[in-house]
């Protein structure tokens, strides 16, 4: 357990080995091949990498009415009830944070009309992963803020292997449409279109490393949310930190990834120490310390600072996805921290109730990300777009400014359209 007074030491850990490097352009070239079929062969090239990688011959990408219908006449009553729940309070806060997100007019100068608008992105695409378990929280969070922001179409991807109940949770979420395509190739078929898939304006969700290097790729004829890597948590705690309850939180996040980062960051030693021992005890009993475990021992690490201000400059350096507080008094704590994914403020918010039900997005920012961008919400699924209206007091105060800059920077064509409005309302006096 390091002792941490500087970062030094600490980043140099973290440069990525060669052998990663040469995973990532092993991904990156077949990433590129994939994207390049589907651009060129459409449908055609969807159907063979379904069968290549997924290994079923999917006869229809599209899921019908009647499949989504029996995809929920399908969840046993409780399964629907829970995940009815978390849509009802991702909605809510959706709605809440949409409030805050105005149009704008106002008058600058007089006759000077200044603006903006508030523009639902028409079409979106939310990749909706497979993965390990059927994560049935997953298209909650990527399509119901789609559809309170006011998108025109949402369509959903997921791998056509994925469990039953995942077609219903699209669909209960209110997926328009929804397709059994996965992987880098669902990416494609967003990005540009196919017979089958309509091409998208902006993709979001989460996914593999070929699901996240085709989202860099297409980037640009798309928007997308942003680049995610496997998940963190980071704990920050004092001397009251309770180790059993750190553990718990940790190994939580801990079984979703064995890359998963995982990371207690306080001033107390003794803590340090009884966590580390708490962590080895819980998962002796753990059924998924296959991959808990792994993390824990690749990813893990407790760091001892010798302050409060230590605590916050480390955990403002990791940026995590997921930060905790389980301080004395977290709720003042809390606003000296500022970069994080999402802030869980005192030990009864953890992490776990926001990953699956109440109401915040789990799709963060990771690997740094934190300290220029949070996570998924309804504004990443809006534009906000300026307008401007001039009347003749408004010519008047701003024209000759922009035609003396036009003017020094030699730009005879942008002088003269500056000059012609003063020139007009002149003449017509």
């Amino acid at each position: 357990m390091p002792h941490q007074n500087d970062l030094t030491a600490r980043l140099r850990s973290l440069k990525t080995p060669e052998s990663a490097s040469a995973d990532n352009q092993a991904v990156e070239t077949t990433v590129k091949a994939i994207i390049a079929a589907v651009r060129a062969e459409g449908d055609a090239a969807l159907t063979r990498y379904s069968l290549e990688f997924d290994k079923i011959d999917v006869a229809s990408f599209e899921v019908t009415a009647e499949e989504r219908a029996q995809a929920v006449a399908d969840l046993d009553p409780q399964t629907r009830a829970d995940t009815e729940f978390a849509i009802a309070n991702v909605r809510a806060f959706a709605e809440a944070q949409l409030a805050t997100i105005l149009p704008l007019e106002v008058e600058l100068l007089p006759g000077l009309h200044l603006g903006h608008r508030v523009i639902p992105i028409r079409r979106v695409g939310c990749y909706v992963p497979g993965g390990r378990y059927p994560l049935l929280s997953a298209p909650v969070m990527t399509i119901v803020p789609a559809k309170v922001a006011g998108c025109a179409e949402v369509i959903a991807c997921l791998p056509p292997g994925a469990h039953p109940a995942m077609i219903a949770g699209c669909h209960l979420a209110g997926a328009d449409r929804i397709f059994r395509i996965g992987g880098a190739q669902a990416i494609a078929a967003m990005a540009y279109g196919t017979e089958s898939i309509p091409a998208v304006d902006k993709i979001v969700g989460p996914g593999n490393a070929f699901v996240n290097e085709a989202k860099r790729q297409v980037f640009g004829p798309v928007g997308i949310d942003q680049l995610a890597g496997p998940s963190e948590i980071y704990i920050v705690a004092d001397a009251t930190g309770d180790a059993e309850m750190i553990a718990t939180d940790l190994l939580a996040q801990a079984e979703h990834d064995v890359r998963t980062r995982v990371g207690l960051i306080t001033t107390d030693l003794a803590l340090g120490e009884a966590v580390i021992a708490e962590v080895e005890r819980q998962l002796a009993g753990l059924s998924t310390a296959a991959v808990a475990g792994e993390a824990w021992r690749r990813m893990g690490e407790v760091v001892v600072c010798d302050s409060e201000a230590g605590m916050i400059a480390y955990s403002d350096h990791i940026a995590a996805e997921h930060l905790q507080v389980h301080t004395l008094d977290p709720r003042a704590f809390a606003p000296r921290l500022s970069n994080y994914g999402s802030l869980f403020i005192g030990t009864n918010a953890s992490v776990v109730y926001s990953d699956k039900c109440c109401g915040t997005n789990h799709t963060l920012p990771t690997m740094g990300a934190g300290r220029y961008t949070g996570g998924l919400w309804v504004g990443s699924y809006v534009k906000i777009c300026t307008h401007q209206w001039l009347e003749p007091a408004g010519v008047a105060a701003v024209a000759p400014a922009a035609v003396r800059q036009s003017a020094s920077e030699g730009l005879e064509g942008h002088r003269r359209a500056a000059a012609l409005r003063p020139a007009r309302q002149q003449s017509a006096t």
